[in-house]
């Protein structure tokens, strides 16, 4: 299984998921060059097939399809990508950092540079309710974002994300 794909089985066991139960640092794109929502989605969607082995096509359509419920951009430079695909077995996730902010269409009008892309199965119902919201949970903390802006690697955001969980369980 790749690196950053949850199996299924492994997220029922914690009602708590975490964000390094989602990633890895190679599910990191520290400086994604996008310059239009479609290209990040497209770049989202090319690193999601790479970990996902599914077509970056089939991913990039799932999203758009998302897209045009409503946007995934919810505030503060933060854009949530997500949707569901029936050749996944497991829950995937990307994050990646913006080198310079596009327009994501977002709540607030706000241009984005914080993107944390999930895909799930179809059949993950609570699984992918719960990453999502642990997902905006740690976004929403101002202090994790302006550290995450502030890292230079795909390691250094991964230590950060790793470290969010501590930070969120301790509030």
């Amino acid at each position: 299984m790749p690196a950053c794909t949850v199996d299924e089985r492994s997220t029922n066991k914690s009602l708590d998921m975490e964000l390094i139960d989602l990633i890895t640092p190679n599910c990191v794109i520290p400086r994604m060059r996008a310059t239009s929502k479609k290209q990040a989605l497209q770049e989202l969607a090319r690193k999601g097939a790479d970990i996902s082995g599914l077509e970056q096509r089939e991913i990039f359509d799932v999203l758009l399809e998302r897209e045009r419920l409503g946007t995934t951009g919810v505030g503060n430079g933060i854009a949530i990508p997500h949707g569901k695909h029936d050749g996944l077995k497991g829950l995937v996730g990307v994050f990646a950092r913006a080198e310079k902010p596009v327009d994501f269409d977002a709540v607030d009008g706000a241009p984005v540079d914080l993107m944390f892309l999930l895909l799930a199965p179809r059949s993950a119902g609570a699984d992918h309710l719960k990453a999502l919201a642990r997902i905006s949970r740690a976004l929403r903390d101002q202090t994790i974002c302006t550290k995450l802006r502030g890292c230079g690697d795909a390691d250094a955001i991964f230590a950060v994300l790793a470290a969010s969980a501590s930070t969120s369980n301790a509030a």
